[in-house]
């Protein structure tokens, strides 16, 4: 394969500017001799895209920026713009905080032209490679371990990435099936190799990345980004009842944790589970409005009527719950804690149907005269299963 006639490299960006004109000028020399210019999708605070257009005026290869009043998506978000917007069909994708070094950029290149791939990844973790910009041992040990049960969850379309969330990569976009990728958060490669080739699959090289100390500003990852990773995970394996069943875990988590707590401290174990319980109901319901049925929300009842049916439902869901769970340790004498376990386990189901079907339903609208309605409670459980239960991310 020849080598590409035009080539796009898409840099999103958030509060980089004292990146932007080390970064041009880097790139621009790696891509001496080659058709290119530079996209910035720029999502920031701190006129970073008026640096972009000031050091654009100089620079020896055509250089743009789109500016973004809403970052929907985040990062995974403004690749996916920087993507549509291209002119070249080969795009490489980077961050603006110069630790993934545009000197690598003719060896994605070269790669590619070698043919045989739809994708090729700089990867901290084959041979050459090194993830010392990582910086401190535990960001290292939580990337590894991210990597490892991504890996695991898609063995099929991942088993020859080592390094399936970098953010250093090159891609054929005329092979992306856009209208498959719904982005959020940071990992824009794991959709694009799970979601973006869903009716293709998409073949992957790797080149080794050395990847390099953050030189300004401060890195974005955190816990909450955390969160987003884990929900986006969760979203493309399972679907929305994976993801909802993520969230219960971690509600289960804190209930029991709660309930241990205060029967430790001497409250009675009853007692203790109504608070946990409570407890729970409200932090569920955020982490389902934010990570769930954050786009449902909007065509559904209004917030107050969302939790009033929620709360409502799990507050009976737990009446009926709590008694069992009684019941259980009364009469087979298992520990509490263990009672309260299978007691979740058992109300997960019906806890999510009721969501999807009722508390996030959209609004009933007016039907069309003398049209029939076919619309039964039925048809829409059948539907929920099918739509969200059997939608994983690879087959």
């Amino acid at each position: 394969m020849s080598a590409p006639r035009t080539v796009t490299v898409i840099i999103p960006t958030f509060n980089e500017r004292d990146n932007v004109a080390e970064l041009v000028e880097r790139t621009a020399v790696a891509l001496a001799g080659v058709d290119a210019e530079i996209l910035f999708i720029d999502d920031s605070s701190d006129d970073t895209a008026g640096e972009v257009i000031r050091v654009a005026a100089s620079a020896s290869l055509p250089v743009r920026v789109i500016h973004r009043e809403h970052n929907t998506g985040g990062l995974s978000g403004a690749v996916v713009v920087g993507l549509t917007e291209a002119r070249g069909d080969v795009c490489i994708v980077m961050d603006g905080d110069l630790q993934h070094p545009p000197e690598l950029l003719p060896a994605l290149l070269a790669r590619y032209a070698d043919g045989g791939a739809d994708v090729v990844a700089a990867s901290r973790y084959i041979g050459g490679g090194d993830s010392t910009g990582l910086g401190t041992a535990v960001r290292f040990g939580v990337s590894k371990a991210a990597t490892a049960v991504t890996k695991a969850m898609f063995l099929r379309r991942l088993w020859r990435s080592t390094d399936p969330m970098t953010g250093f990569f090159l891609v054929d976009r005329t092979r992306i099936d856009f209208d498959e990728l719904h982005p959020q958060g940071f990992k824009i490669l794991l959709e694009i190799l799970v979601r973006g080739g869903e009716r293709r699959e998409l073949r992957i090289a790797e080149v080794p990345l050395a990847f390099d100390e953050r030189r300004h500003g401060t890195s974005k990852a955190g816990l909450r980004q955390g969160a987003t990773f884990l929900a986006h995970l969760a979203r493309l394996r399972f679907g929305k009842m994976g993801l909802f069943a993520l969230i219960g875990g971690i509600g289960a988590v804190a209930n029991i944790g709660i309930m241990w707590l205060l029967t430790h401290l001497g409250v009675d174990y009853v007692l203790a589970a109504i608070i946990g319980a409570a407890v729970t109901i409200v932090g569920n319901f955020v982490l389902q409005e934010l990570f769930v049925f954050r786009e449902e929300r909007h065509d559904a009842s209004r917030l107050w009527v969302r939790f009033a049916a929620s709360a409502s439902f799990n507050t009976v869901e737990a009446a009926l719950r709590i008694p069992v769970m009684a019941l259980m340790v009364e009469t087979w004498h298992i520990s509490s804690v263990i009672a309260t376990a299978i007691s979740l386990v058992v109300a997960f189901f019906a806890r999510f149907l009721f969501h999807a079907l009722v508390v996030y339903a959209p609004r009933r609208r007016k039907a069309d005269a003398g049209e029939m309605p076919t619309d039964t409670a039925a048809s829409r459980i059948i539907r929920a299963i099918d739509a969200e239960a059997m939608r994983p991310g690879e087959l």
